[in-house]
């Protein structure tokens, strides 16, 4: 009897812990990667691409004069805020949940995010001359962004299940609010904030793949209405949000690009809506795939 129960924790896996497959996660990851690359083909490398992201910057001189003492003082603090928070809340689950691993594995990733962008942003070369007026010297992707946004994912990755949705949502706004503060101050232009979350997503996949498989104990999914943290208006608000801001995105575009040929204020619009896009829309769709992949593991 002893030798059965003995072969059976060895050599089987319990019910409902069945290994999680790489496959969704390394399509995911590839799909950042090609987000990142057209971002900076079409804004860089392209004239109207250009065009459209340095008016977004150029008329972001309005609201800077409206708000930009209270967005230079969130940026000055963001960088160490953002460190705090992420450390502050992974030590906290790390010591009352036991989650060594995972808090290892995200706080990592929040390493390889952040070095990844300044490796990325030394290595580029100048911005092409494509007959835009602007300065040469790339700025893609943003550090402050990258930063808040991997702060934020480094708490959503070692978070239960069940609080995942509100911290994804919670998060998300956090980073976008960093991404639209950059673009207020003048210090990066939309595609800097779009190419960040791309990078950042790319590492979130990477370590959200580790946890989920070196912790399959506490990932574990219990249900929407199991607690008011994993309700489906977080995902929903956030899907809702980046469609509007979609539509808005295209309204704007559509009714500025061929009709002026210099920069409005519809520009800045545009590109404060594009930060919304990206990073609700990252919000929605990297809570959907996490939750989806602790319920096909429980269904295997």
């Amino acid at each position: 009897m002893s030798t059965h129960a003995h072969s059976s924790r060895r050599g089987t896996r319990p019910h409902g812990r069945a290994p999680i497959s790489a496959a969704p996660f390394i399509v995911a990851a590839l799909a950042c990667v090609a987000g990142l690359v057209a971002t900076y083909t079409f804004f860089i490398k392209s004239t109207r691409g250009q065009f459209i992201d340095e008016s977004a910057l150029v008329q972001a001189a309005v609201a800077r004069r409206i708000i930009g003492a209270q967005t230079s003082q969130l940026l000055d603090f963001l960088p160490v805020t953002s460190v705090v928070i992420a450390v502050v809340v992974v030590l906290f689950v790390t010591l009352a949940r036991r989650r060594w691993k995972a808090a290892g594995i995200a706080l990592a990733a929040m390493a390889a995010a952040n070095l990844t962008t300044q490796l990325i942003k030394a290595s580029l070369p100048d911005r092409p001359d494509v007959g835009i007026a602007t300065l040469a010297l790339n700025s893609l992707p943003s550090g402050h962004s990258t930063l808040a946004a991997s702060a934020a994912a480094a708490v959503f990755l070692v978070v239960s299940p069940r609080w995942r949705p509100a911290a994804a949502f919670v998060g998300g706004s956090y980073a976008i609010l960093a991404g639209v503060s950059t673009l207020i101050n003048q210090w990066h232009r939309p595609a800097d904030v779009l190419a960040a979350f791309f990078v950042v997503s790319f590492w979130a996949l990477a370590a959200g793949l580790l946890i989920l498989r070196t912790g399959p104990g506490w990932n574990v999914w219990l249900g929407s209405g199991d607690h008011w943290a994993s309700r489906r208006r977080w995902v929903g608000t956030a899907a809702v949000v980046a469609v509007l801001a979609a539509a808005a995105t295209l309204l704007i575009l559509r009714a500025e690009v061929g009709h002026n040929q210099t920069s409005t204020t519809g520009y800045f619009l545009a590109g404060v809506c594009q930060i919304v896009v990206a990073g609700y829309g990252v919000t929605a769709a990297g809570t959907l795939f996490m939750t989806r992949q602790v319920k096909a593991r429980k269904r295997r």
